[in-house]
């Protein structure tokens, strides 16, 4: 099946303790089903010192389900994904503006 939802895709997410948010995909994993958003889903990695780092309490994002997440359209409102052929070639698009993505 087709992702929906790619890396570099702007999202906004629909449900859990981050709703309302908004941010870029950085990773999916279609086998999990989720996706890490930046700045969303934040959680406090404690890290121990090396030569390279400091250590100590660093943020990390962690991954959201990707049923909790929906794209945003070009009038920043959530959208559902769809797919359609132009050209001989499968294209997403918006469902609410219908614009290829």
């Amino acid at each position: 099946m087709a992702a929906k939802l790619k890396k570099g895709d702007k999202v906004v997410v629909l449900a859990g303790k981050d709703k309302g948010q908004t941010g870029e995909i950085s990773s999916v994993s279609p086998k999990t089903g989720k996706a890490v958003v930046d700045g969303v889903n934040m959680s406090i990695r404690h890290t121990r010192q090396s030569q390279e780092n400091q250590g100590g309490r660093l943020p990390k994002a962690m991954p959201i389900d990707l049923s909790n997440l929906a794209l945003l359209d070009a009038n920043g409102k959530a959208t559902r994904v769809g797919f359609r052929e132009e050209d001989g070639k499968k294209v997403r698009f918006a469902k609410t503006t219908g614009d290829v993505i």
